[in-house]
């Protein structure tokens, strides 16, 4: 037999080997959750609905087998508990959907609401915004309503009580899709959160009374009951400590993250230090382990006593308690749901004399979040929470294993000093492993790194631990009694010191922009770091190279994409590039939509549009856009003809408020604002976008139409021009299909009452598969 042969058998037997080996050490467990989550990730991603008799037989028939063969070896075991635990992943994540079923909103609209307050957030600047679930709606009377909405109320007023009924006209939206092809999908969140739609009011909302039984259920009563502590804590802090200070004690304990100013959060964004503003796994760590530790000294003292009880569990159940009470008045947040359940699951583990800190114990309270809320793995609080825990946790596996090294502490004047050493190397290699960890999700999500961050942890961690938390946990203990004003003073001094860091460092610059990467950076490099923090033998080194591999597709293919246009979902804004320059058809374009894209695509500052002499905007009479006469017809096509010769290429010229023209090569291009506009500027350009709804859906000229229908059932689109002007633009929507349940809003018409998802058949010849 060739050599060959004996070599791939002695390398399959060393793979059983170490997989055995990996078994013995309980990897199979901490695989277990990768694999649900995996399930459920495939199920979001799909363009379609897959059908859910189908995975469910294929569960149970996998499930079966696994069981059949559950004493076996190699792949007969292994692989189909694996995919048994995809499919029920596809199972939960199919199961919440249809629990929640939110109705979201189907296209903006100005009426008056009614509904009943069940949150409220200062939102700074004396704003406030409102979760509010609506019980009617009047002129208009919305067909399709959503059950809650998000609204900001500018206009000063009294804040509205939870459990209050609240009254106003207001404007509210869908919640926006992704910027661009593989950004953020609010809408997706928006969906899972129960929140139907977002807006504003006009002037000041009114409170009124809720009708007899209008607060729902006892469950839903208790938890307005929960809300309304969260807020009176939140509204207690910020009257203590004033400024961004109380704000940002405020967000540590309750999550209300509103009303600290725009500067700071930037600053706390760019210096790395904006994980201490969620209620996430270091808050909760410290809450409950300052309480831990404090209960176990204090019972200590008490030699007769520790030595009849069992003094480290009680500290246990108290430390428990905290971070229950913590967990609620959090306003039941994700990542302080997370963060609970980590805790809680550590601190039991006490009660029965096991490991309190360990990868099985992150990989079960993983478990527990899929199965409860499977949607959560798409979200980058999600993921960077628990990169960061493995990582920390199997870098704590390793210092364990480490030669110990007590001589020098046993020196009485050296103590202190390697006590200090160890608390800041502990927070030094703390924040690095973190920091690390979270990397390639901050690269993907967010585009950006911030190169100081470790610096501003390392002087910003010693204040949080020592004064923040312990000031406002017993701050917390002392405020049913009045008695909690000089604990939250001290806190929010010791924020002020934070603040101040976080400002510093953040003047220092340093961040480092990626741009959008190729689309397999991102599965490859997250392979390859659960396979470097789950596996204990040689296998995890298997990890560096799948880490490498998704760098160097990264680095070696342009992620950002070939586009000579992105336009926005609305039609309204859009970006043009020439030569690697980019133009902008708006003087300020809105930042919510703009900074996305320079994020993604590494745009600098782009160039203004050449603001043309407007020319009159057709009139309205009696709430109806008067049509444009032929001679108003002929004055636009003119105007816009003289436009597109006479401007710089590659550079927007335009009518305020009624339409933009542009120029590439021998591409000419408009984007129309006044629907009224439409019809020149078929005859005017080859690619036309309307902003708005037309009676028509394809230009007599032969140019290719664009509508504000067709975006709502594409989401942005990022347009591909080939250089032969012969050749239909190539278009690469935000999304495949508008009928998944957290984009089917996108397909419904409220004049017809029907859904209608298919696009012009023009339109889905350029979509590129």
């Amino acid at each position: 037999m060739p050599a060959s042969f004996f070599v791939m058998s002695r390398w399959r037997s060393r793979c059983y080997a170490m997989l055995e080996e990996e078994e013995r050490h309980g990897r199979a467990f901490l695989l277990a959750a990768v694999c649900l989550g995996v399930g459920a990730v495939i199920w979001f991603v799909l363009p379609v609905d897959p059908p859910v008799q189908a995975i469910g037989t294929g569960f149970a028939i996998f499930a079966g087998l696994a069981w059949r063969w559950r004493f076996s070896q190699g792949m007969a075991h292994y692989g189909t508990a694996a995919i048994a635990l995809l499919l029920a992943g596809m199972l939960l994540a199919q199961w919440e959907t249809w629990r929640r079923a939110t109705i979201v909103l189907d296209s903006p609209v100005t009426t008056m609401i009614s509904g009943v307050v069940e949150r409220r957030e200062a939102s700074g600047e004396g704003h406030w915004r409102y979760i509010v679930r609506l019980t009617a709606t009047v002129e208009p009377t919305l067909k399709r309503p959503p059950d809650r909405v998000s609204l900001l109320a500018r206009s000063g007023h009294e804040p509205i009580a939870i459990g209050a009924g609240i009254r106003g006209r207001a404007r509210i939206s869908p919640p926006s899709g992704p910027a661009l092809p593989g950004l953020n999908d609010f809408a997706f969140a928006a969906y899972y959160d129960g929140i139907g739609a977002v807006g504003y009011f006009y002037g000041a909302p009114e409170a009124e009374a809720v009708a007899e039984g209008g607060n729902g259920s006892v469950l839903q009563r208790l938890e307005l009951t929960l809300y309304a502590a969260r807020s009176a804590i939140g509204d207690r802090i910020r009257s203590v400590v004033p400024g961004d200070a109380g704000a940002f004690a405020a967000a540590i304990v309750t999550d209300e993250r509103r009303a600290i100013s725009k500067e700071t959060t930037e600053a706390l964004r760019l210096s790395g230090l904006a994980h201490i503003i969620a209620i996430s796994g270091l808050n909760m760590a410290l809450a409950a382990g300052i309480f831990f530790v404090g209960v176990r000294a204090g019972l200590s003292v008490f030699t007769g006593f520790a030595q009849a009880y069992p003094v480290k569990k009680i500290a246990a159940f108290g430390a428990l308690v905290t971070a229950f009470a913590y967990y609620l008045i959090s306003g039941f947040a994700v990542s302080a749901e997370r963060a609970f359940l980590m805790m809680a699951i550590m601190l039991i583990a006490v009660f029965f004399d096991r490991p309190s800190i360990s990868l099985r114990n992150v990989a079960l309270s993983a478990i527990v979040i899929i199965a409860m809320s499977p949607s959560e793995v798409m979200g980058a609080s999600f993921q960077m929470s628990f990169a960061a825990t493995l990582a920390l946790v199997a870098g704590y596996a390793l210092w364990k294993e480490r030669p110990a090294t007590e001589h020098a502490s046993a020196i009485p004047g050296l103590r202190a000093a390697v006590w200090v050493f160890r608390f800041f190397g502990g927070v030094f290699f703390t924040s690095l492993i973190g920091g690390l960890a979270t990397a390639i999700f901050s690269i993907e999500h967010f585009h950006k790194l911030a190169t100081y961050g470790l610096v501003a942890n390392l002087a910003a961690m010693p204040i949080i631990s020592f004064v923040v938390m312990p000031a406002g946990l017993i701050g917390m203990l002392l405020m049913p009694f009045g008695l909690d004003a000089f604990p939250l003073q001290i806190m929010g001094a010791g924020l002020e010191l934070v603040i101040a860091i976080a400002r510093m460092v953040s003047g220092w610059g340093g961040e480092v922009a990626f741009g959008r990467l190729h689309p397999v950076f991102f599965p490859l490099s997250v392979a390859g770091f659960l396979v470097m923090t789950l596996l204990q033998t040689r296998l995890r080194h298997l990890g560096g190279l799948l880490i490498l591999a998704g760098a160097l597709a990264a680095f070696m293919a342009d992620g950002r994409g070939t586009a000579d246009l992105i336009v926005a979902e609305d039609g309204r804004l859009a970006s043009a590039r020439l030569d690697g320059t980019w133009s902008v058809n708006r003087d300020r374009p809105p930042d919510f939509i703009f900074a996305q894209w320079q994020r993604a695509l590494a745009i600098g500052e782009p160039r203004d549009p050449q603001q043309l002499e407007n020319t009159a905007k057709p009139m309205e009479k009696d709430g109806k856009r008067k049509r444009l006469t032929a001679e108003e017809v002929k004055q636009a096509r003119t105007a816009m003809h003289k436009a597109l010769a006479e401007s710089e290429e590659g550079r927007f010229a335009c009518a305020a408020k009624l339409w933009c023209v542009l120029r590439l090569g021998e591409r000419r291009i408009a984007l129309v604002d006044d629907p009224a506009y439409a019809g020149a500027a078929c005859d005017a350009a080859t690619l036309v976008i309307v902003s708005a709804r037309l009676r028509f859906e394809a230009c007599r000229s032969g140019a290719l139409l664009i509508t504000s229908t067709t975006l709502r059932r594409t989401g942005a689109l990022e347009i591909s021009l080939p250089e032969n002007p012969a050749e239909q633009p190539r278009l690469a929507p935000a999304f495949e299909n508008a009928e998944r349940p957290w984009m089917r809003h996108r397909s419904y018409d409220w004049r017809s009452g029907e859904f209608n998802a298919a696009l012009p058949a023009s339109i889905a010849a350029l979509i590129v598969q």
